[in-house]
């Protein structure tokens, strides 16, 4: 009887122990610490650049990295629309991002905005790219109506519109009309079922004419 408890309590101390030594391993030690961090998705943000933000120490035990933390700094970058953050057992932390893309340049004054779908500025500049489409609005701002009814509709072109895309002119949130890069026009009404209008304004310029109205996308009239 006394051998059998000796013999359970030295099984419970030993595994007591491994359990003991798995901790320390896992979440003091450098063993599976971080030896490497996996950056992905970037092709204009520097990967060192999004290494510094990432800001955790060679050797920081890979259990212990707050990713939510890491998120929020690396999306705190302007550049950084969104940004995911794993663990890749033994050593790696992995980064991916989305980065900001220019959809769009907004005059303002005696500069331009060069701004993300979303309308995040990404730089200032005195002469428009040339091809980004020019968006016209009368108070460009994130909150103002006319400015976020013209992204609403650049987020919803399809991409072989948007390439032809040169001039959204927003001057009231429900007349907006987009010029294409052909010369023809496109008469949009608000940002309502943007989509939508979207889909069949790709098919109407199929059509031979100089004037597209896909205000009510039940009814396309081409001209």
């Amino acid at each position: 009887m006394r051998r059998a408890v000796r013999r359970s309590a030295l099984a419970t101390l030993l595994t007591g122990g491994v359990v003991g030594v798995a901790t320390w391993v896992v979440f003091f030690s450098p063993v599976l610490g971080v030896r490497d961090v996996e950056i992905t998705g970037n092709n204009r943000i520097p990967a060192e650049q999004l290494r510094q933000a990432v800001a955790v120490r060679t050797g920081t035990p890979l259990a212990t990295v707050d990713l939510a933390g890491v998120e929020q700094r690396l999306r705190a970058m302007r550049a950084v629309e969104s940004a995911t953050v794993d663990r890749g057992w033994p050593g790696t932390l992995r980064v991916s991002v989305v980065e900001r893309v220019p959809a769009a340049a907004v005059p303002m004054g005696v500069t331009t905005a060069v701004v993300d779908r979303y309308g995040v500025v990404l730089q200032q500049v005195t002469v428009a790219p040339p091809r980004l489409p020019v968006l016209r609005v009368q108070r460009a701002a994130v909150d103002d109506p006319a400015t976020r009814a013209g992204l609403t509709v650049l987020r919803a072109l399809p991409d072989s519109v948007l390439q032809r895309l040169r001039e959204l002119r927003v001057p009231t949130p429900r007349s907006i009309t987009l010029k294409l890069a052909d010369g023809r026009t496109v008469l949009w009404g608000d940002a309502g079922r943007s989509a939508q209008k979207g889909r069949v304004l790709l098919a109407a310029l199929a059509k031979p004419g100089t004037s597209y109205d896909v205000s009510s996308p039940q009814v396309v009239t081409v001209k």
